[in-house]
């Protein structure tokens, strides 16, 4: 183990607040996120064909036994990204890398896929996320650049990690009142209207939504995204659809002046504080509880929050429909309904947006 590497365990088990490790309660849940790479181990350069970057040991403030990475990069076509996570346990004991994917803007010259089959005693990779047999207190990431010599190798924008402690239950936090009787205006879009996306497009078309909603707020029409182009930029071809977590929110990031990642939060006052600000927000939830029924469990759904009635109810716009695209569901269901995700949502907005205070380091800014 290098020596940096020591000195990052030693804020890990010291309590150095290096790395977004802060002196407070969590809930069981962290976000870490980049924009400077700068201090990463760099092999290869950018001229070449292939550039790899490794950080050092990567501390958490949470015992961790589920990981989901985000990237926003800007990636030719014909260049990919391929983005791999080491649990750390303590000195020695160091696990395997897992790749969680290799992405890219153009699926036809470079493949954008998941990896399957990584399972093994230590934990596997479910499409998307990183579910481990025994937590893990830190991490290392390794995110290999592809180019080729007539295209400039990927160059990453941001980088971030969403790790939870799964003992840990949702957080019990005062509403954050300022987002009741409020309702954003975000255009109202159905994967209905579409004969692939009737069962399987829920998630684009909510990527979709988000992103006509902020070319209208900042007047940057290059940001409305129709939902068959988004589900193309989404797609997974081992996963064999478009509702990997990490894809989505990487093609929103992949837009200019667009931030974007994968998160998950600890109670539905989170939600509120961002409407608040006047940011829509993507959810994952079961749609059978989200409607009141109880669960198949083969219901996942993404819905967009857009508001909140008087009284603390959820108003979501709902892909998955065309009859009642704009519905009211009682807060009680919808925190039942998101539960099943482990409470995750994605953040897409403008890079420069002045995002709510980040006190228990629950998301990035």
């Amino acid at each position: 183990m290098r020596h940096r590497d020591w000195i990052w365990l030693a804020a890990c088990f010291w309590g150095c607040t290096e790395a977004g490790v802060w002196p407070v309660d969590h809930d069981g849940r962290q976000f870490l996120g980049w924009t400077d790479l700068s201090d990463w181990h760099r092999s290869g350069g950018v001229t070449e064909a292939k550039q790899v970057l490794e950080s050092p040991v990567i501390p958490t403030a949470v015992r961790w036994d589920e990981l989901v990475a985000s990237w926003n990069a800007d990636a030719p076509p014909g260049t990919a990204v391929r983005i791999e996570v080491q649990p750390v346990h303590y000195p020695g004991t160091d696990a395997r890398y897992y790749c969680l994917g290799q992405w890219s803007v153009d699926n036809r010259r470079v493949a954008r896929e998941s990896v399957a089959g990584q399972k093994d005693v230590d934990g596997e990779v479910a499409t998307d996320t990183l579910v481990l047999k025994r937590p893990a207190k830190a991490f290392r990431v390794r995110l290999t650049l592809t180019g080729h010599p007539e295209v400039r190798q990927p160059r990453l924008e941001f980088f971030g990690v969403s790790v939870v402690e799964r003992g840990k239950g949702p957080g019990n936090y005062a509403p954050e009142r300022a987002a009741w009787g409020r309702v954003l205006r975000v255009p109202i879009r159905s994967q209905v209207d579409y004969p692939e996306g009737v069962n399987a497009w829920c998630s684009p078309t909510s990527v979709s939504m988000v992103l006509a909603y902020w070319a209208a707020e900042e007047k940057r029409p290059d940001w409305d995204w129709p939902v068959p182009a988004v589900a193309a930029g989404v797609y997974d071809r081992t996963w064999v659809g478009t509702g990997n977590w990490s894809f989505n929110v990487a093609f929103a990031g992949s837009i200019p002046g667009i931030r974007a990642y994968a998160v998950r939060w600890a109670d539905v006052a989170e939600i509120e504080a961002w409407v608040a600000r006047g940011v829509p927000v993507v959810a994952s939830v079961c749609y059978d509880l989200l409607r009141g029924r109880p669960s198949t469990g083969e219901s996942g759904h993404l819905v967009v929050c857009v508001g909140f009635t008087d009284c603390g109810d959820v108003i979501l716009n709902d892909p998955g429909t065309r009859q009642v695209p704009r519905r009211t569901v009682s807060r009680a269901d919808f925190i039942r309904a998101w539960a099943t995700s482990r409470n995750t949502v994605y953040v897409i907005h403008p890079e420069t947006w002045k995002t709510p205070a980040n006190r228990r380091r629950h998301w990035h800014g």
